[in-house]
């Protein structure tokens, strides 16, 4: 596990090895940290990365041709240790390849790379999926970040919203307690582009949403 660091003259970008989790997103200009500090009283994760599933399988468990392969929430590769194959002063590309330890969880070969790169203030965050095998490889990818709210002191929490590009009309399905989506879509995003935010909004788990119309999200104040 080792951190490695991209920067340019606006922001300061730490990633850790250790499943190619973004560690800090640091403005120069404002002094000021975005990213969730892993407080383990909460929730000891930074931004980990989501493959080859995202959310939970039924008894953490699929079958394969007629085989049955047992995989946690999330997949694996948060806890893979990934290999550096690009650095400069503003990129970073990390990757992980199939091995004896993935084919028993997953068996499909591939390779997976994260990339980071900055352009002025804005942090890109890249998947690459190759499947290097023969089989039709199913998978999911995803991000997982946690942003610091509030994010400055003159702030509170309630002052923060997610904008949608797009005005939405869409419920939020229901989370089990065993991670499983449950029931029908509750009433949430009625004719509007904004979701204001508050404590109770995630007492029930994610926000899940399906077919939504927007293509980007934007946490503001």
């Amino acid at each position: 596990m080792q951190i490695y660091k991209i920067e340019n003259d606006q922001l300061k970008i730490q990633i850790n090895s250790m499943g190619a989790e973004l560690d800090s997103i640091y403005n120069k200009n404002y002094q000021l940290e975005y990213l969730w500090n892993a407080d383990p009283a909460f929730w000891p994760k930074k931004s980990p990365v989501l493959f080859p599933i995202v959310g939970t399988l039924k008894n953490d468990e699929y079958y394969f041709q007629n085989r049955s392969f047992k995989m946690g929430r999330h997949g694996f590769v948060r806890e893979k240790e990934f290999e550096v194959a690009e650095l400069s002063p503003e990129n970073l590309k990390f990757s992980l390849q199939s091995n004896e330890e993935t084919l028993k969880q997953y068996p499909f070969d591939f390779l997976f790379d994260v990339i980071y790169s900055i352009t002025g203030n804005c942090l890109k965050v890249t998947y690459q999926v190759t499947n290097t095998g023969t089989h039709v490889m199913y998978f999911s990818v995803g991000g997982h970040p946690a942003f610091m709210l509030p994010l400055e002191a003159a702030t509170v929490y309630e002052d923060y919203f997610l904008e949608f590009s797009a005005i939405e009309n869409a419920g939020r399905w229901p989370i089990s307690k065993d991670g499983l989506i449950e029931g029908a879509p509750v009433p949430l995003l009625v004719n509007t582009n904004i979701l204001p935010l508050n404590k109770q909004l995630f007492q029930q788990d994610a926000l899940v949403f399906k077919d939504l119309r927007s293509d980007k999200v934007s946490l503001r104040s």
